[in-house]
């Protein structure tokens, strides 16, 4: 399904969707932070996703990283929490969603890196690296504060 995301524009749909999430920076060994390609709208992004009924922000953080990236993680900290009313994401399927997600610090524990049905690629990235890849503004306010170390941000 297509994604389209919005921020602070005039022309965007309004929402008529809020979903909890859970987005992850994920971090190696040496530093590194795991972002994936999203087939959705082709930006860079944090692994993540919508909360299911019956589990943890923590767990819906593991369960999809884990699901797009093949790494496995621990939650070992609170990057921040992201509800700017003024960030939409519009789907295929009529629903414009209004952002709602909690960015958790996961610690990579094993797993094997692999892309998905929702990520052409998958890959470790050194943070100064992150700078140069296409990515909503979103994301990268997330990769900043974490980088930043001031967190967790209330955004």
């Amino acid at each position: 399904m297509g994604r389209i995301d919005y921020q602070d524009d005039p022309n965007a749909p309004a929402a008529n969707s809020l979903v909890p999430a859970a987005s992850v920076v994920v971090v190696d060994e040496q530093g590194r932070v795991l972002l994936q390609r999203r087939v959705d709208n082709g930006m860079w992004a944090l692994p993540g996703g919508k909360m299911e009924l019956g589990e943890s922000l923590a767990g819906c953080g593991i369960r999809e990283t884990s699901e797009e990236t093949g790494i496995d993680i621990a939650v070992v900290g609170l990057v921040g929490t992201y509800t700017d009313p003024g960030h939409v994401f519009a789907y295929d399927d009529g629903e414009v969603r209004q952002e709602f997600s909690i960015c958790l610090l996961g610690k990579a524990t094993g797993g094997q890196l692999r892309s998905s049905d929702e990520s052409h690629e998958v890959a470790w990235f050194a943070p100064e690296e992150t700078d140069a890849l296409p990515m909503v503004d979103a994301i990268r306010l997330r990769l900043s504060d974490w980088r930043s170390g001031q967190y967790p941000a209330i955004r």
